[in-house]
């Protein structure tokens, strides 16, 4: 029972989306979700990566991310795997995302999907979208703190 009151388990991370964008700002959003698309997560059945989100009237939606269909059950009864989920944000964020979104030309990417206390949590970036030459500094200075690392441990 004390696992679920801390738990906290990564399901899946979108570990491209730190490297195409600079991550401005992150939200956390719970997400609305059908049965057997819950026990495919909690299977790790999860891929973020073409994955965004987007605000129409008012609401957030997560959109082209890829949940498996639950193996264990019929297909009748299964989910769409790309389907358009809804994302549970409280107003006030909303109404600061809207503002940046639509105003500052930013993007919502999802960066990971974990387990909080038994709940789905999707976290959330606020992004922009990084030029070939921002990432070819971010692998130059990456390299350069191994490097760096590298001479310490044998120094």
């Amino acid at each position: 029972m004390s696992d679920k009151n801390e738990g906290y388990k990564v399901i899946s991370d979108n570990r491209q989306a730190r490297y195409l964008y600079e991550i401005l700002e992150t939200y956390e959003a719970g997400i609305q979700l059908a049965g057997t698309e819950v026990k495919s997560i909690r299977a790790g059945k999860v891929n973020l990566q073409d994955g965004y989100a987007l605000i129409r009237n008012g609401e957030a939606w997560l959109i082209n991310v890829h949940i498996s269909p639950y193996s264990s059950s019929g297909q009748y009864f299964n989910h769409e795997p790309r389907r358009t989920r809804k994302l549970l944000l409280h107003r006030l964020e909303l109404r600061k995302l809207i503002g940046k979104v639509e105003q500052q030309g930013l993007t919502l990417v999802p960066l990971k999907m974990y387990l909080k206390r038994g709940w789905v949590k999707v976290s959330i970036g606020l992004c922009k979208g990084k030029k070939i030459h921002d990432k070819r500094e971010d692998l130059k200075r990456r390299q350069d703190q191994r490097d760096i690392q590298r001479a310490m441990k044998n120094y």
